[in-house]
């Protein structure tokens, strides 16, 4: 790996950073790379946070996150460190990117050329290819006006935002005052690709009926920059940023907890561990959700009650399947659509589990045969749940294999084993409140505005990951890594 590229800050100053996930991990990386000695402190064995690994009996599941998308987001931070992504991670760009069914037998196949995406679109509903192209354009439009303005830098309110943009109608064009199943009903004449637009709420763990159609930028994005996989899973580019982090010299201590961050009058001094030791420091970056952070790390009633006004984002219902045989027709990412997508997301809005819930599942090993015994597929399969609800899992697992079966696709007498995870495993293995998967959710106008922000309520505090700006997800909590690494070098130059 050839030298950091180190642009050595002005007064570097010790910096301690709490929780190991993705945006903890890049967030040090960028600063140890700035001159800064970073101590990062994990409670669990491994870092990565959401980005975890299943293994059991020869097959492996990435339990977090299953796709990459904005792959320069990540090589950027590999090349602050001297190195890229290309020369860490094994990347694949699949094609086809996904397949969509619904439940009267019919599919879709997304392609990763935008041309046959068209076509494909046409072949499934006459006319829908023009009206994809329309709904692509307007995605391209918001993410090109979102990538200089709410992903440019911090958040602190709307001022902050209208400050980056260049005129009045940026505010018009990253269309954020109709909802994102409004925007699809205004493009699709057909109602199943209106729930196929719809679904990318989910992507921020919000509801089509709330969130703005500002997200309608997310399938441009994917088939813009395209739908990666690392090799080896996703914990690949997880051992890739761990690796890399130690290469450039940042210190990370794993089994260790945090249960308190330390303060003088009027900033903070360090993080006190749970053996009673203590890590001096003036600066402190928190990867951790923040009522975590203002609720026992650093009480602040008034913080904390700000912090409840962000909607938090849906948990999820997790099924890691080690099947026998091979599926004819699958692919490395699959969704399975509910018979009715507004009475679905009624049940999830009401805090109820859905009855007839949309089905994502992966099945990696149809692109990494590493992912499970040779002849058999690795199943990953994910349902959304409100956050904080209580499962029967081996109820709830038997509906969701039930529908999945509705649709032709039946694995309960494959099963060679069948793990799950519930929104309390979510919470408890990550610290997430009510297994909220993506911290805080896009729901609502001013959701982007209700995030608790980037910089802390005291002097050296700042918060980064999916609770805090831009949000959840590999590219966000990679993005507030820079925004808040560039706001430190600010502070301390």
């Amino acid at each position: 790996m050839r030298p950091p590229q180190q642009t050595p800050a002005k007064r570097p100053q010790p910096v301690v950073v709490i929780g190991g996930g993705v945006g903890g991990l890049t967030c040090a990386i960028r600063l140890r790379a700035a001159g800064h000695p970073v101590t990062v402190v994990e409670r669990n064995d491994v870092v990565g946070g959401k980005l975890a690994l299943y293994e059991r009996d020869g097959f492996s599941f990435d339990i977090g996150p299953s796709l990459v998308t904005l792959p320069h987001v990540f090589d950027e931070v590999f090349r602050v460190a001297g190195t890229s992504l290309e020369e860490q991670v094994d990347m694949v760009r699949l094609d086809p990117q996904f397949r969509y069914s619904w439940r009267d037998g019919t599919t879709l196949d997304v392609a990763d050329d935008p041309d046959e995406t068209a076509a494909a679109f046409d072949a499934f509903s006459p006319g829908a290819g023009d009206q994809w192209k329309q709904f692509d354009g307007n995605g391209r439009v918001i993410w090109d006006v979102s990538e200089r303005t709410f992903f440019a830098g911090p958040m602190s309110g709307p001022v902050s935002l209208f400050k980056r943009m260049e005129s009045a109608k940026d505010l018009l064009h990253i269309d954020a005052r109709r909802t994102l199943r409004r925007a699809a009903r205004d493009t699709f004449e057909d109602n199943r690709l209106r729930q196929w637009a719809s679904r990318y709420a989910t992507y921020s763990g919000s509801s089509p009926d709330k969130a703005p159609a500002t997200l309608s930028c997310i399938p441009h994005i994917e088939s813009r920059f395209g739908c990666w996989y690392p090799m080896g899973g996703l914990s690949a580019l997880r051992d890739a940023f761990e690796k890399v982090a130690l290469d450039v010299g940042v210190e990370i201590r794993t089994s260790t907890e945090v249960v308190a961050i330390t303060r003088s009058p009027n900033r903070v001094t360090g993080a006190e561990l749970a053996d009673g030791s203590y890590i001096d420091a003036p600066i402190v970056v928190a990867n951790a959700d923040a009522r975590h952070l203002y609720s026992d790390l650093l009480p602040d009633d008034a913080a904390l009650k700000a912090v409840r006004k962000a909607p938090r984002s849906t948990s999820g219902f997790v099924l890691c399947i080690g099947a026998r045989g091979t599926t004819p027709g699958i692919h490395h990412h699959n969704v399975w659509f509910s018979g009715d997508s507004l009475q679905e997301f009624r049940e999830i809005d009401a805090r109820q589990l859905a009855s007839d819930p949309t089905i994502y599942g992966c099945v990696s090993s149809t692109t990494d045969p590493s992912q499970a015994p040779e002849g058999d597929e690795n199943w990953f399969l994910l349902v959304n749940t409100p956050p904080g609800i209580e499962v029967d899992a081996d109820e709830y697992r038997d509906l969701v294999l039930d529908r999945l079966a509705e649709h032709g696709v039946d694995l309960r007498r494959r099963m060679r084993f069948c793990a799950a995870m519930t929104p309390a495993d979510m919470e408890h293995n990550y610290r997430a409140p009510g297994g909220a998967i993506y911290g805080t959710s896009s729901n609502g106008k001013m959701a982007a505005f209700l995030r608790p922000r980037n910089r802390g309520t005291i002097d050296g505090l700042y918060l980064v990951g999916g609770s805090s700006h831009p949000g959840g997800g590999l590219p966000l909590v990679t993005t507030s890594a820079r925004i808040v690494a560039e706001m430190i070098d600010d502070d301390t130059a």
